[in-house]
Parts: C-alpha cells; structure tokens; sequence
C-alpha cells in the first residue's frame, strides 16, 4: 500500500469554507509510515499554527523531520484557482508572496511534480506542501554583541559579524541580530528607542534588507515605520549604493566586467539543493546583474598553500550547479580562469544592479572564481604555510552602504571595516604572495580605510 493511503487519518471536512465540501485532506507525520495522531487543521480546513508548533515540538528531530510538518490536499473536483491562491486560503499564517517562494524553492509538490505558483488546479489532485514554522512574533532580548556604526532616532547601522542570523527563522528563534537589537535598545542605546513595528507579525521588525549567514558587512535596521517604508523604497528602486568585496579562487580576468545572467532556482529538489541558485536562461531565471572590479591579486610564488584537495582542483564554470546546464546557457570565454586556481587568489570590488538570492556568489562561481570557503558554490576554505585554516565560511563581506536618510535626507555612506577572519585571510595572501592593483575605474571601496594597508 503506498505511503499517500497508508492508515490515512482524515481530517474534518471544512463546513462553510468555499472549497470544503470539494476536498479531503490527508496529514503526514514523523518517521516516513506513521501518522500524527490528530489533524493540523483547524475546523475551517485550515493549517493551524499551534498545532503545527506541537507537533514540531513532540517530533524527536525537531524542525529537520520534515515530515512531520507536511500536508496533503486531495482535490475532488476541479477549482478554477491558481495554486499560490489556494494555499493563501489553507495556510493563513503564511504571505501570498511567502508561498510563492515556498513553491519555488520546492516546498510544494502537485501530482509529485514541481509546480508553478500559477498551476491551476484539478479533480483529483494531491497537493502536498511541507509548511514553514510559523515564526515568532514576540522577540526576545539577548546580549550579543554589536559593532554600531551609526544611529539616530530613526534607523541604526551595523557591521555585521558572521555566522548570525539577520532575523529569526524557521527553527532559529534565537542568537539574531533582531534579538541583539533588542537587547540593545534596552540596555545599551543612549538613544533608546525599538525597531519599526514593520515586519513585527513575521519576526522581522525593522528589517528593511538581509545579508545571508555567513556574509559579514554593513546592515541598516529601521526604528520607526515611515524610516523603514521610506528606506524600503529606496531598496526597491535600486537607489542605494551597495558595494562588496570578495575574495576569489583564480587570478581574475578581465580586471574589470558585466556580469549579466539570469538566475533561478536550482532544478534539483533534493535536499541540499533546494537552497541553491543557478544560472537559467529560460523561464525561470530573473535578471540579474552584477559589476566587478579587481582590486587586488595574489599570484602564488610557493610560499603559501592551498588546504587540502584544493590545490590542482579547477572549478568549472557552473561546477556548483551539479552538472546542470540551462536549455540555452551560451560558451563563457572566461572557462579558462576554471585552470588558474593554482596560479592564485584576487580581491574583487562588486556592485550590485539587481539583488537576486546568492547573486554574488552563484556568477562568481559560474564564471570559475568561487569566493573562498563558500563550499555551498564550489569554494574551498583557506590554510597558511603553517596548514591554520583560516577561513571556512564564504570571504564575501558588504562594504559600502550609501542612501538619502529617509527623513533628514542627508546623503550618508557606510563602510564597514573587515575584521576577524577574513582580514586574516588578505593578510596573509599580501604577506605570502605578489600582489598586484590593477587600474579599476569606478571603484569606490576605499582599500587602506576598509582592508588597511597589511590588515593589521
């Protein structure tokens, strides 16, 4: 007997709501043959999210035993309602565009196939969705350090460390820069104050843009609503000056570029792979834009070393994507930088024109220069002549941030200083190897102020 009918416990039919009396809905539990004992649903047919957060919390693996926290729909005749719309009625705690994203990063299966957000609906079809936890919407102080840049009473800038969270998420209630804040406001701030109330009912008050994890770098946290509405904006229409810095496997050339490729999800939705990015020339890959400009190399002169498996081990363009290649995906004349790890490592300066998930890291790698220690991408972490790894996470830190104040209007730039590892890292490469600056016009990341002239 297949798993979808195995002792299938049926939950309520969902009285006055439209599709109710259309439908059976069928629950998932831990273990892979078992059931949960009691629906997740409340009596309207809908995902309840206290229901949810009890059954996550009973589960022995938590939030990684994902079937404890999946759905099945079976439709039984046709609605003339697009996939996204129909979850919007059956998981209330969750964003219209919040779904779409689930679907497109693979939560979503109908028939056991990928859909689109836009799939319409059939009799008999099994819609099956691993539901997000509902996050918190009450953020707990904690004391983690900060390093403030800047505040006021309407916003604060931060340089982010790595290996935080910008905000709480999923099974990450804890240890982010939202409950640092807090704790902050509290305690510390001269100023006082709270985050905008913006994003509160999603666990993100006062987030206005995010960093991933490991991406260490200048952040702006709004604290009051018109600061953050006005500050997303000027996100939104690309009126910020966003700049980073990156250091890359290979001598990077042209010492200057466009990159501009499309990207998407990856195809694969394995796990491992439904958090990645890839270049997709087809329907599914967004515009996506980004500058470079080397502002440093290291050519290797046997003093250093590469850690262990790197050395000789070229990455390919598109390496990280598993072998995947999109249906129209063109030659790079750059596959030749893939042979020149050996050769060395550069330092790149990198605007930002669209501000796609991984964008940085996903056109790096595809072009064969994967950022250092990014192993999501193909990078490898770095070890001295000593064999210290110094660095295991991506070396990719947001070094300028430049706006208009959303209520001064005053113009104001940003730089964040590296610190910790990856000053480490280009410490290193400028002590062991020939460094070389090449000509950049356009660069506006000032080297001695946010690198140092030895980064010590």
């Amino acid at each position: 007997m297949s798993r979808e009918h195995e002792n299938s416990g049926k939950a309520p039919r969902a009285g006055a709501h439209e599709e109710g009396a259309d439908e059976s809905v069928e629950l998932g539990a831990g273990g892979g043959s078992k059931w949960i004992p009691g629906p997740l649903l409340d009596s309207g047919g809908r995902v309840s999210a206290e229901a949810l957060e009890r059954a996550i919390a009973a589960s022995e693996e938590g939030e990684e035993d994902e079937s404890v926290r999946t759905v099945r729909f079976r439709l039984l005749r046709n609605l003339d309602k697009r996939l996204d719309k129909y979850l919007c009625d059956r998981i209330s705690f969750m964003s219209r565009n919040q779904l779409q994203k689930l679907i497109t990063d693979g939560g979503v299966t109908v028939n056991g196939r990928a859909p689109k957000a836009s799939t319409k609906l059939n009799g008999g079809d099994i819609v099956e969705v691993v539901v997000p936890p509902p996050p918190p919407t009450e953020i707990q102080p904690e004391d983690i350090p900060l390093e403030v840049l800047y505040e006021d009473g309407h916003l604060i800038v931060i340089n982010k460390h790595p290996d935080i969270l910008v905000h709480p998420a999923r099974s990450h209630n804890k240890g982010t820069m939202v409950n640092a804040l807090a704790f902050h406001f509290r305690e510390r701030s001269k100023l006082g104050g709270a985050l905008s109330s913006v994003g509160k009912d999603l666990a993100r008050p006062g987030v206005v843009h995010r960093l991933d994890r490991n991406t260490s770098g200048v952040i702006v946290f709004a604290k009051t609503e018109e600061a953050h509405w006005k500050l997303g904006h000027s996100f939104e229409h690309r009126r910020v000056d966003k700049r980073y810095i990156a250091v890359v496997q290979g001598v990077v050339e042209p010492a200057m570029d466009v990159i501009d490729l499309p990207l998407g999800p990856h195809p694969s939705r394995e796990k491992g792979y439904r958090e990645k990015y890839v270049v997709r020339h087809d329907e599914l890959g967004k515009p996506s834009v980004t500058i470079y400009r080397v502002r440093e190399t290291y050519r290797i002169q046997g003093s250093g070393r590469v850690a262990e498996g790197q050395r000789g081990q070229g990455i390919a363009p598109a390496a990280a994507n598993a072998g995947w290649k999109s249906p129209t995906q063109p030659a790079t004349s750059r596959a030749k930088a893939a042979t020149d790890m050996d050769a060395g490592y550069s330092l790149v300066e990198l605007e930002l024109k669209t501000g796609r998930t991984h964008q940085i890291r996903v056109h790096l790698s595809h072009l064969g220069w994967p950022i250092v220690g990014d192993d999501m991408y193909g990078g490898k972490p770095y070890a001295d002549a000593a064999g210290n790894v110094l660095i295991v996470r991506q070396a990719l830190h947001a070094c300028i941030l430049g706006f208009t104040h959303p209520i001064t209007n005053e113009k104001m730039q940003f730089t964040a200083p590296l610190r910790g590892d990856m000053a480490a890292l280009v410490r290193d490469l400028r002590a062991k190897h020939v460094t070389e600056r090449p000509e950049t016009p356009g660069a506006t990341v000032d080297l001695e102020r946010a690198v140092g002239r030895s980064v010590g």
